[in-house]
C-alpha cells in the first residue's frame, strides 16, 4: 500500500490581505480614546482587521502606553500589528512592547553622481555648416496604472483589495461590504458600505460614486463616518472625496455627470 504524502508543517504563501495605516497625532490613550470614539461610536467597526500605527507625526515622545492604545483600537475590532516612522527611542519602546517595526513608506532619494573632470576645452574650431535637424520623435507614452475591475455586487462582510493601483467598480456595493485601493476608487454605481482610497498612503487618491450613500470613506487614512447619514445635499448623488491641501480633512463635493 502507498502511504500517504505528509502535507508540510509549516507553508508559506503570498497574501493580499490589507492592513489598515492608522496615523497618529498623539500617543496619549486618553485623546486617541476620545477621538476614535468621536468617529466610530461604540462600534466595533473594523471586523478584526489589521492596523499599523504610523508614528510620523506623533510628537516628539520616547515611549508611549503601547498596551492602552492597543485597546483603544481593539474596542473597535481593529488589531494593532506594528508600527513604522518615529524616532529611534519610540520605535525601541514599540519593539520592547511587542510590536514589531515595519518600513517606512518612503522611497530613498539617491543623489545624482557629481559629474567627472573633463579634459581642458580645446581652442574653438571655425564654424561649419549645421546639419539639417532631426525630425522630432514623438514621446514616448506613460506608463499607465493598472486597473481592477469589479463587475459584481459586493454584499456586506465581502471586501475588495486592489493592490498597487485603482480599482473600478461596476456594481452596487452594500451596506457592510469594502473596498480599499492603494489608487483611486470610481464606483458606478451606489456606494453603501466603506470605501478607502490611497489605503499605502497615497495623498492624490479619491474616490468617486454615481450614488452616494456610504457608511465610511477614507483617503490616505484620513476617514469620515456617517452614522447619522450622508449630508442631504450629498446623499444619492454623484460625489468625489479627496483630501484638503492642508493633507487633515476630507473634501466631499457633487460630482457633475452630465
Amino acid at each position: 500500500m502507498k502511504k500517504q504524502k505528509q502535507a508540510p508543517w509549516i507553508e508559506f504563501k503570498g497574501s493580499t490581505a490589507p492592513v489598515i495605516v492608522v496615523t497618529l497625532r498623539s500617543l496619549d490613550p486618553e485623546v486617541l480614546e476620545t477621538a476614535a470614539r468621536d468617529i466610530f461610536g461604540d462600534s466595533d467597526f473594523f471586523d478584526g482587521d489589521a492596523g499599523l500605527l504610523e508614528l510620523t507625526h506623533a510628537g516628539a515622545r520616547d515611549a508611549a502606553d503601547w498596551e492602552a492604545i492597543r485597546r483603544c483600537f481593539a474596542r473597535h475590532g481593529l488589531q494593532v500589528i506594528g508600527v513604522r516612522g518615529g524616532s529611534a527611542a519610540l520605535q525601541a519602546s514599540a519593539r520592547a512592547a511587542g510590536l514589531p517595526l515595519f518600513p517606512a513608506d518612503e522611497r530613498s532619494q539617491r543623489p545624482a553622481p557629481a559629474p567627472e573632470a573633463g579634459p581642458p576645452p580645446e581652442p574653438a574650431a571655425e564654424p561649419e555648416a549645421a546639419p539639417p535637424a532631426p525630425e522630432p520623435e514623438a514621446p514616448a507614452a506613460p506608463a499607465s496604472r493598472s486597473t481592477l475591475v469589479v463587475d459584481r455586487p459586493l454584499r456586506s462582510g465581502q471586501q475588495v483589495y486592489a493592490r498597487g493601483c485603482d480599482l473600478v467598480v461596476l456594481a452596487i456595493v452594500n451596506p457592510g461590504a469594502e473596498v480599499i485601493a492603494d489608487g483611486s476608487i470610481h464606483i458606478y454605481a451606489p456606494l453603501r458600505g466603506r470605501a478607502l482610497a490611497g489605503a499605502t498612503g497615497d495623498s492624490k487618491a479619491r474616490i468617486f460614486t454615481t450614488r452616494f450613500e456610504a457608511e465610511l470613506v477614507s483617503v490616505a487614512g484620513v476617514y469620515r463616518t456617517f452614522e447619522g447619514g450622508v449630508p442631504a445635499d450629498l446623499a444619492s448623488r454623484p460625489v468625489q472625496v479627496r483630501l484638503g491641501d492642508d493633507g487633515d480633512k476630507l473634501l466631499l463635493a457633487p460630482l457633475q455627470v452630465d
